[in-house]
């Protein structure tokens, strides 16, 4: 029997999600209205679903650029007075990129067809989050689609920017060691082969660096076909370690406790938290099933567990700030009280907006500085290695020298 996925009312307004079996979407409906709900919208889970999404991602995925468009201008559509289904096909017209063109289409002719739009975008789950398609399907019940569209593409704008800061005060660090690497592999097999060939020619005992460095330089010379698959394997072995349960929660948590990166990842997470609550709190979403939501947008394990525990407690009727303060070295001080000052005064939904600005501008400032953070580390390094080959080459010439003399 088909299964579906539906968002329903209750007698006193209150929204609940869920899945069920059920023939078709009518005896859906049915079964809820013996429950003392009203179907609001549903979205048939079937492996045709799959096979589907499958089809259309022929492509590859769909850059964050593109659904940033999309939102935005389907935002302004739907402001403007164009029905959705028009906006839709007028959008998938303008749309260059091959696969997301296809999925727009794909959404205009359900639309067009009598399916709302967030059960159609819920068809694409890894373009379109669950955190997506709940606020849509909250938009569509409220008639407010223009508000939520605004907001989401306020959201999506803020996840890119954030990731794309990092990702730029990551690229002259990465740039510098992966040509240190490049260069001292390059040293090792080559150049200092050719020098210390003249000085094993002078014979006597050569200094401890000299020795050291002839030993490395050696190393890479016999062993560089078996280092470079080695590496390799590791990388795999590492990237498949990390994919697994327990390998992902020790890495994240190894991620969060290192010295430079550990606080700039904290902080995108706190940042994407109050962002995403902030959001989902201006529709009529449970609290409940926010943080559920919420949870499943976070990338970081330990702090997705913590949000998925919120979730539990919530339910046996905790503050969420009192839940929150479990979790000292994931929620600052400054988080859980704000957060319970929005709880008590009603506007918890305004106050997470100002604590994700809050979070995005210290990502900013911090990334800002990473670059000048890290370049004295990299000139120590740099310094280290250059010096290190300098003294090995010049003490045997110095050798050579009082030899003769």
């Amino acid at each position: 029997m088909p299964k579906f996925f539906y968002t329903a009312k209750n007698a006193s307004g209150q929204t609940s999600t869920g899945t069920l079996e059920a023939k078709n979407e009518q005896f859906l409906g049915s079964l809820l209205k013996v429950r003392g709900m009203a179907l609001v919208n549903t979205r048939l889970i079937t492996p045709g679903v799959k096979k589907k999404f499958k089809v259309n991602f022929i492509f590859g995925g769909v850059p964050v650029v593109q659904k940033i468009f999309f939102l935005q201008n389907l935002q302004v559509m739907v402001k403007t007075g164009f029905s959705l289904s028009h906006a839709l096909d007028t959008l998938a017209k303008q749309t260059e990129h091959k696969g997301f063109k296809k999925i727009i289409e794909s959404i205009s002719h359900d639309v067009e067809s009598g399916t709302t739009l967030s059960i159609s975008m819920g068809k694409y789950p890894k373009i379109f989050p669950e955190l997506f398609t709940n606020m849509i399907a909250a938009g569509e019940v409220s008639g407010k689609l223009d508000e939520v569209l605004y907001r989401l593409t306020i959201q999506i704008k803020k996840d890119h920017q954030l990731v794309a800061k990092v990702k730029g005060a990551l690229t002259y660090p990465v740039i510098v060691i992966s040509a240190m690497i490049v260069l001292g592999v390059v040293m090792m097999t080559v150049v200092i082969p050719k020098l210390m060939t003249v000085f094993t020619q002078t014979g006597g005992t050569l200094p401890l660096p000299t020795r050291i460095l002839i030993g490395i330089s050696n190393f890479f010379q016999h062993y560089i076909f078996f280092l470079i698959p080695a590496i390799i394997g590791l990388a795999i072995l590492f990237r498949w370690v990390i994919h697994t349960p327990k390998g992902r929660h020790i890495w994240h948590g190894l991620l969060l406790r290192t010295p430079i990166f550990g606080p700039i990842i904290k902080k995108i997470n706190l940042a994407r938290f109050t962002r995403n609550l902030s959001s989902l709190l201006k529709t009529d979403i449970p609290i409940v099933q926010t943080f559920q939501i919420i949870s499943r947008t976070i990338g970081n394990v330990i702090f997705r567990e913590s949000l998925e525990k919120t979730a539990n407690e919530l339910k046996k009727g905790s503050s969420i700030a009192s839940i929150l303060a479990l979790h000292p070295h994931l929620y600052p001080p400054i988080v859980t009280q704000m957060i319970s000052v929005g709880e008590q005064s009603g506007t918890l939904d305004t106050i997470s907006e100002e604590v994700a600005k809050f979070y995005e501008e210290e990502v900013d400032q911090v990334t800002s500085n990473l670059t000048s953070i890290l370049e004295p580390i990299l000139i120590l390094l740099l310094g280290g290695g250059v010096g290190g080959i300098v003294v090995a080459v010049i003490l045997p010439i110095y050798s050579l020298t009082d030899q003769i003399n």
